[in-house]
């Protein structure tokens, strides 16, 4: 019962987290739903350099890959190679969904720590990178550990649970709560260090606009790629351990 109770408060805590708030928001009315306009705005953004950049590397792909599809195919060689590394050898179906996870953070990381989106000025609200959002971090772990549960369940089937009660059945609580502080860990890790970074750059902007933000802006690029490495990795890793075997 107290377990229960832990769960639903949990539940109940990221439905409180997802009306953080910081600075002005631009909100659109969808039916009886309000969401935030400027996060899908600048996530639709982001989707448009993704696929606007594949279109263009693989528009005359060739045997002996140059420029754009070199590179396209380097940035998937290095997908490939997390994904194996952390699932085995059961990767390839997962390939898709780590590398869609790892480039959609990647370039709304970027777009953070390069375009001062808070500067933009909206009738109503502000700009922001996606991932500067509490909302778009919650979501992209809640599709982590769908993820994961999918991958254990396909494999084991039911027998899948039984890794709550590895290597003790008293660890059953403590096992059951970890996939409730799996997607807290991931969302809070990233929203807070994309929220601090973009914050740095647009006090540093106003302040002092020509010289001083240009080394935190090389840093935050930095952070940034590293927060999107972390996510996707921990996401592989995740899969992975819901599919290995349990002795």
């Amino acid at each position: 019962m107290n377990l229960l109770l832990c769960s639903i408060n949990t539940l109940k805590g990221f439905y409180d987290i997802s009306g953080v708030e910081v600075g002005q928001h631009f909100y659109w009315k969808i039916g009886s739903f309000q969401v935030h306009g400027q996060v899908l705005i600048t996530s639709w953004i982001v989707i448009a350099i993704l696929l606007g950049s594949a279109t263009i590397g693989v528009r005359n792909p060739q045997t002996i890959p140059t420029g754009g599809q070199n590179f396209l195919e380097y940035v998937l060689e290095f997908i490939r190679d997390m994904s194996k590394t952390q699932i085995g050898e059961e990767y390839g179906p997962w390939v898709p969904f780590i590398g869609t996870m790892f480039l959609f953070i990647f370039v709304s990381n970027w777009s953070g720590a390069l375009l001062p989106w808070k500067i933009i000025q909206l009738p109503h609200g502000e700009l922001a990178a996606p991932t500067n959002d509490i909302n778009t971090t919650v979501a992209l772990a809640l599709l982590t550990s769908l993820a994961y549960f999918y991958a254990g369940l396909s494999k084991k089937g039911l027998a899948y649970f039984g890794k709550y009660i590895q290597p003790t059945p008293i660890l059953l609580p403590i096992n059951i709560l970890e996939d409730f502080t799996k997607p807290l860990s991931l969302s809070f890790r990233l929203f807070g260090n994309i929220l601090a970074d973009e914050l740095v750059v647009v006090v540093l902007v106003s302040l002092v606009p020509l010289v001083v933000p240009i080394p935190v802006m090389f840093l935050g690029l930095f952070t940034s790629g590293i927060q999107a490495l972390i996510f996707a990795t921990l996401t592989a890793a995740y899969i992975g351990e819901s599919m290995e075997d349990h002795h």
